[in-house]
């Protein structure tokens, strides 16, 4: 379970996020969502227990990310908005260091990495170097080596960048899988429609706050829209200007 109360962040005089609260239960995927700039990365990192809260309490798996990140690190499998890899590496290489670092048994690690690997067809790259791969594949990479530890809670800051069709399908029914054995699950993504259809409960985070939070259901009523992408616009002020843009363009072309 991961529980935010009055979440800061600031970065000199800015302020990144700005009070936010919300929880996610065992067995939940809670997707957070909002425009760039909104805090979502930031809040993401803080969850993972790579950056450290301005204020406010944060307890991942019933760990205090301020009090003891190393151990809600051990806990977490994070997948960042733009893969962090060591390019020198080749795959192979990577989850064999990650292995390491996670101290996963080298049977264990082996069959995990096959399993993922098959699942995400990437075994054609495991000798490459990791710089020379497409964002996708890097992606790819990134995912799996955030799965290799069995993790409790996943924090996955855009996930589905970069990835064709049918691996976003299979990251998708894992997600669902992954709930089914009640992990808690952090999910943002700009693909609204994936939102929608995968996510217990959505907050939306805009200029740092929290701004409305629920069910899809309970937000389309409470926004009187049809759509997921409509209360999204009409929540950060951006439908109008969104169909100001529409109209310019019909009339230019």
């Amino acid at each position: 379970m991961i529980e935010v109360e009055n979440l800061t962040k600031s970065f000199g005089p800015t302020r990144a996020v700005n009070g936010i609260t919300f929880t996610v239960g065992d067995g939940e995927i809670y997707g957070l969502l909002g425009p760039n700039g909104s805090g979502k990365s930031t809040t993401m990192k803080i969850l993972a227990g790579i950056l450290g809260p301005t204020s406010g309490r944060v307890v991942v798996g019933g760990v205090d990310v301020s009090q003891d990140p190393r151990r809600v690190k051990e806990i977490t499998g994070y997948v960042p908005e733009t893969p962090v890899l060591y390019e020198s590496l080749t795959p192979v290489e990577f989850f064999n260091f990650v292995g390491s670092v996670r101290g996963i048994p080298r049977e264990e690690l082996q069959e995990r990495v096959e399993t993922l690997v098959r699942a995400f067809g990437i075994g054609s790259y495991l000798g490459e170097m990791i710089g020379s791969l497409s964002f996708g594949t890097r992606q790819k990479v990134s995912l799996i080596a955030a799965m290799l530890h069995d993790p409790r809670v996943l924090i996955l800051d855009e996930a589905m960048n970069g990835l064709d069709p049918k691996s976003a399908r299979i990251l998708r029914e894992l997600l669902l899988q992954f709930r089914e054995e009640g992990r808690s699950i952090v999910f943002s993504t700009h693909v609204l429609a994936l939102a929608e259809t995968i996510c217990d409960r959505v907050g939306v985070i805009y200029n740092g706050e929290i701004i409305s939070e629920g069910t899809v259901e309970q937000l389309k009523e409470f926004a009187h829209e049809e759509s997921l992408e409509d209360v999204f616009l009409k929540l950060t002020e951006s439908q109008d200007e969104v169909s100001s843009i529409v109209r310019a363009l019909k009339n230019a072309l």
